[in-house]
């Protein structure tokens, strides 16, 4: 799932680059108000989630530098960074790590613990669920949302997966 997250985040991002700035940021109808906030949205929580399974204590801070970014190309490299930084928190993982408890700085709502496989399988989901918010408003612009849903399957696998490399991106990193 790191590696799908990390190949629609470029897929998705990679496409949106097609969009100038005013297409990016434009007011649309979702839950959040442009392609720009949503992508931007889901980076921040990346990062919040990455921290927390990380136990780095940065907690809800992370969110005190969010901003919305002006261009899915200023954008993309720190969404990459993020991806493939989950993916090596993911490779390093035993089977005894996945019900490890972390602690969640929730804010007001104090210091919640929680399962790492839950903490993983959430922010999964989140990712998910705005990706296919922002596909959706890129279909009112001049760019063809792209295939998001073919990750797993050999059927229709996109080149693009042995592009990115992402058998080896622990080994990058290490």
């Amino acid at each position: 799932m790191a590696r799908n997250n990390r190949w629609s985040n470029h897929v998705l991002l990679r496409a949106c680059a097609r969009l100038d700035g005013a297409a990016f940021t434009a007011t649309r109808t979702s839950f959040f108000p442009s392609i720009a906030a949503t992508l931007s949205h889901n980076h921040f929580v990346d990062l919040y989630y990455i921290d927390a399974v990380e136990e780095g204590g940065l907690g809800e801070s992370v969110y005190d530098d969010e901003i919305v970014f002006a261009h899915a190309s200023d954008l993309a490299p720190l969404q990459q960074a993020a991806d493939e930084r989950l993916i090596v928190f993911c490779d390093r993982l035993t089977d005894a790590d996945m019900s490890r408890i972390v602690i969640t700085d929730r804010g007001e709502k104090g210091k919640i613990p929680e399962r790492i496989d839950n903490l993983l399988a959430h922010l999964f989901q989140h990712q998910i669920h705005h990706r296919g918010q922002a596909h959706a408003m890129l279909a009112g612009t001049s760019v063809k949302p792209p295939q998001l849903d073919e990750f797993f399957l050999d059927f229709e696998r996109d080149p693009e997966i042995a592009r990115l490399d992402l058998t080896d991106v622990s080994r990058r990193n290490a």
